[in-house]
């Protein structure tokens, strides 16, 4: 059965909806987290306040629902980089995700500093988090590419000291469900190799190596090569 076209009405406030995101987006961007107002946001678009708290009833529910969009958006980008590449080819499913991650970021710095920076002053999540699906796509597919590289990691690892108790018991009870194989030594490789890809990332988007590099593409990916190498494979070309 083929869903209904959309009506009229119904059309016009999806597009309200998305313009109040992108409103939203921008005000961060110029003026930081705080800026994020449903009243900063009707002003910007010539609405009332109350016509904005028809779509988002709280600005919490605003801030939730960017959340969850934007860290959607972001997980979609990497894992289909990642999926272009077969699950034999380890070396290139890690180097398409994390520039895949990079090349996002880059273009979409808002959205970034959304999920991953200053927090918006007051902001309550909902239970579970804003954005639970993507939180956990990321988790497990970034766990997922150091399972596949693991078989030639692992003699590299293996005698490192860590145990179950090191990690959160949600973030454990995951992984020991959906990577029943893997050690707690390839848990800590995978959030250290989350920290390799964000931190210049981050670095770069902030502004910290603009005195430092012409080239911060160049060093990324360098970075990537060095970690693949780490982990006993060879860098795709």
């Amino acid at each position: 059965m083929t869903s209904a076209t959309p009506t009229r009405r119904e059309r016009r406030r999806s597009e309200t909806t998305a313009e109040i995101k992108e409103v939203a987006l921008r005000l961060m961007a110029e003026s930081g987290p705080g800026a994020i107002t449903l009243r900063a946001i009707a002003r910007d678009m010539g609405m009332t306040p109350n016509a904005v708290y028809s779509y988002f009833p709280t600005r919490d529910d605003l801030v939730t629902a960017l959340i969850a969009e934007v860290y959607g958006d972001l997980v979609n980008t990497v894992e289909a980089a990642r999926d272009a590449h077969p699950q034999d080819a380890p070396a290139a499913r890690i180097m398409a995700w994390a520039t895949a991650f990079r090349d996002w970021v880059i273009t979409n710095k808002e959205g970034f500093l959304l999920i991953y920076g200053d927090p918006v002053p007051g902001y309550r999540a909902p239970e579970g988090g804003p954005a639970p699906e993507a939180l956990h796509r990321a988790c497990t597919g970034l766990v997922g590419l150091i399972a596949g590289a693991w078989p030639t990691a692992e003699p590299r690892y293996a005698d490192e000291p860590f145990d179950w108790n090191d990690f959160d018991p949600s973030l454990a009870t995951v992984v020991r469900r959906e990577f029943p194989t893997l050690p707690p030594t390839a848990i800590a490789l995978a959030l250290r190799t989350w920290g390799r890809m964000h931190g210049l990332v981050a670095l770069e988007v902030l502004g910290h190596l603009r005195t430092q590099t012409t080239n911060p593409a160049n060093l990324y990916r360098t970075e990537m090569n060095h970690l693949i190498r780490e982990l006993g494979l060879t860098p795709p070309p």
